[in-house]
């Protein structure tokens, strides 16, 4: 029976893992991140893939850096067949790289090369993209730089935001490393190089690329918002406040209103100018120091002291 060892950390690794288990592998160990600090009242929560691994009774590795000496020595000791990461979140050496018998492959979120890096699905969305998908691919020593062994492509709707379009592609890398592994296995795969001239990367989401910039286009902005939700979510200012803002629609504006303005208060959502004639309705929001709540919630609050003509992010 092939021996795997299993590399992931959040959400989106988990039905991949529960895939392979299912799927009759050995699954001789699991490493992931350590648990980690949540919530205001900072409790220590161990990482998804590790509860899941717990359920099967596999023994599981928490290593902080997996580059340090006694730390990839335990995984090479485990002599797998393969290694397999999804969403690990850290660069593998290549003193483990090259321990498998079968290699090390990774299950990525995007069409490499196109959105290499840890936020691709946020990075999709941003973008506009109509579609993404998973590349199944060997792991080298640079990021998601391996040639590809498998794709397949995942249609992004209008509706989709980071949760829902995390679950279809987990779903889809789970299928289509069951649809990889009997071929790979049997070398009967063909890598292909990719193409480093068309790479585009999808670095993790830094605090300043939270905010939103009113003076782009209401299809931009609409794009940013659905891109971090839910996480790490969207934030504006007003007055002085930060205001996250969870979920949008897009309706047609004010040709000469300046970017940011308020244009209408209504209850079901603030009609926000942007830099086209593309306005912002923000239908769930939540101000500094409260809950999410929708724009219905907000207007019998505070909303409803709102004036026409104040200015969102200044």
């Amino acid at each position: 029976m092939t021996k795997i060892v299993f590399m992931g950390t959040p959400d989106f690794s988990v039905p991949v893992l529960r895939k392979v288990i299912e799927d009759g592998y050995e699954v001789i160990g699991v490493v992931t991140q350590p648990d980690r600090p949540v919530g205001r009242k900072k409790i220590l929560t161990p990482p998804p893939v590790k509860v899941e691994a717990l359920k099967h009774g596999i023994s599981v590795y928490q290593p902080e850096k997996i580059r340090q000496k006694d730390e990839l020595e335990k995984i090479v000791a485990l002599k797998p067949d393969l290694i397999i990461t999804a969403a690990f979140g850290q660069i593998l050496p290549n003193e483990i790289l090259e321990a498998p018998t079968h290699g090390c492959i990774n299950v990525h979120a995007s069409l490499l090369p196109e959105l290499r890096g840890g936020a691709p699905i946020h990075y999709a969305l941003i973008q506009g993209k109509k579609k993404t998908g998973i590349t199944i691919m060997y792991m080298v020593e640079k990021l998601d730089a391996g040639d590809i062994l498998t794709q397949v492509e995942v249609e992004i709707t209008e509706e989709d935001n980071v949760g829902t379009l995390h679950s279809k592609l987990s779903e889809a890398g789970s299928h289509l490393l069951s649809e990889t592994l009997p071929k790979l296995l049997k070398n009967q795969l063909t890598p292909k190089p990719q193409n480093n001239e068309e790479a585009t990367f999808a670095y993790n989401i830094k605090r300043e690329q939270e905010k939103i910039d009113w003076a782009k286009t209401g299809e931009e902005i609409y794009n940013h918002i659905r891109g971090l939700n839910p996480w790490p979510v969207a934030f504006t200012t007003l007055d002085g406040q930060t205001v996250k803002v969870w979920r949008s629609e897009k309706i047609k504006g004010e040709k000469n209103a300046v970017p940011g303005t308020i244009i209408k208060n209504e209850s079901d959502g603030i009609i926000v100018s942007t830099g086209n004639e593309t306005a912002i309705k923000i239908k769930e929001l939540q101000p500094a120091g409260k809950t999410k709540m929708t724009s219905e919630e907000f207007y019998r609050g505070a909303g409803s002291k709102i004036l026409v003509g104040s200015r969102l992010g200044d």
